[in-house]
């Protein structure tokens, strides 16, 4: 969904119409989506329309970054540590 939103705004049915799933099934997706602050909602006559929100996606990238950078450094002192041991 995230995906598909992030090339344009599409409806909830719009959404739907991608995956098989059923249209409430999307609905509660949607509202996740909508919770974490990943997407905003727009009423537009009967439809709702559902557009990315970019903001929610910069918090998560600051978070990923910090435990790729702490895991990468990890992993990089892991592998000094194996390398300099004699066999």
């Amino acid at each position: 969904m995230l995906r598909l939103l992030s090339q344009d705004s599409l409806t909830i049915n719009n959404l739907a119409e991608n995956f098989d799933m059923s249209r409430p099934a999307v609905s509660k997706h949607i509202k996740i989506l909508y919770n974490a602050g990943f997407i905003a909602i727009e009423d537009i006559g009967r439809e709702r329309r559902c557009t990315l929100k970019q903001d929610g996606f910069n918090e998560l990238q600051k978070w990923i970054s910090y435990f790729d950078k702490f895991w990468s450094s990890r992993l990089k002192t892991l592998e000094n540590l194996l390398n300099s041991k004699p066999n």
